[in-house]
């Protein structure tokens, strides 16, 4: 598989890892298929369940792809996921579902993700980090196998480390981005600089390749992050409602139904940007920074409520720009959003 460049990309656009289902082999072959760069998220799945997919992607592209990890964090208070599940309790009761009393540790797999992808027949040929950075083992390994990595960054302090960890190239995630915030502490409180400003920002500390992200849904925002810097533009919510994506119907429906979006710790512990919803505006206020615990604890009720399709209660990660999400095959939304970037 040939060597990866983000600066000679066709199109230089990638498709970001959005864990919990919407990224598909079949969307990471969608957009690779254009002259861009897909991505899987590994995000919630097992190493096992990672190599699964990374294999499917070689049998439906020859291209280059990437795979997202989601770095550890440290253990949350258990007195604050306490406290928060006695606010939950009602919930539960009334739709019938038990949260979980205890939370075991949680590294999402990333001893074994690590070991998988250093056990393959041929490297990933690229590789980020969500939520921090890895260790120098680990970067000097993958770097030895031929992976090229990229670290998510939300500040340029994060840059200047991320740099210093030995990251080839920085995903900048700007506050517009649906879903987590990359920041790399859980209890860090996401910045809220524009884009286009964090890019230059960034730019000043570091001269590493930088990717955008955050927002972007049309050609008009994609021209204006290439031109602040980024050697390619990150779309996620964009191709949320594509036909590759793993979304679920009514969140598609979501995207184009509800009109604001904010950030909030409610489902996860983590900051995060999703469609305003009830379940937000109720429960957000005592949500403590424990992650991946509050993830576990409010699993049973978001699993619930995406069973009735109840969009007051589901987590729907959406960006700022998702009212401009359309339906369609992802290649069609990709290379219309870009001859709209070129014109």
């Amino acid at each position: 598989m040939a060597a990866v460049h983000l600066d000679g990309l066709a199109v230089p656009v990638i498709a970001a890892p959005m864990a919990g289902g919407a990224s598909t082999p079949e969307l990471v072959a969608a957009v690779n298929g254009t002259g861009g760069l897909g991505f899987l998220a590994a995000g919630y799945r097992s190493a096992t369940a990672m190599v699964e997919q990374i294999e499917r992607v070689r049998e439906l592209t020859d291209r280059p792809f990437g795979v997202n990890l989601f770095v550890p964090a440290a253990p949350g208070d258990p007195r604050a996921v306490a406290a928060y599940r006695a606010h939950l309790l009602p919930e539960a009761e009334r739709h019938g579902v038990r949260l979980p009393e205890t939370i075991a540790p949680d590294s999402d797999d990333w001893d074994a993700k690590i070991a998988a992808l250093l056990a393959g027949p041929e490297p990933v040929p690229v590789v980020s980090y969500t939520f921090g950075l890895p260790g120098p083992e680990e970067v000097r390994a993958l770097r030895a196998a031929g992976t090229y990595q990229v670290g998510t960054v939300t500040t340029p302090e994060e840059a200047r480390r991320a740099e210093a960890a030995g990251m080839d190239a920085l995903c900048v995630q700007g506050p517009e981005a649906g879903g987590h915030r990359a920041t790399h502490r859980v209890a860090d409180r996401p910045g809220d600089v524009p884009l286009l400003e964090l890019l230059a920002a960034v730019r000043e500390v570091t001269r590493l390749p930088l990717i955008a992200a955050g927002g972007l849904a049309d050609g008009a925002g994609i021209t204006a992050a290439l031109r602040a810097g980024a050697v390619a533009v990150q779309l996620g919510t964009a191709l949320l409602r594509a036909d590759e994506s793993g979304a679920s119907a009514p969140h598609r429906a979501a995207l184009a139904a509800l009109p604001e979006t904010v950030v909030t710790r409610a489902f996860t512990g983590r900051p995060a940007r999703g469609l305003r919803n009830a379940f937000i505006d109720r429960y957000g206020p005592h949500a403590p920074a424990a992650y991946p615990e509050v993830h576990h604890l409010t699993q049973p009720l978001r699993a619930a409520a995406t069973a009735r399709a109840d969009t007051s209660a589901m987590h729907l990660w959406a960006g700022t720009g998702h009212r401009a999400a359309r339906s369609g095959p992802a290649a069609e939304i990709v290379k219309e959003l870009w001859e709209q970037a070129r014109r």
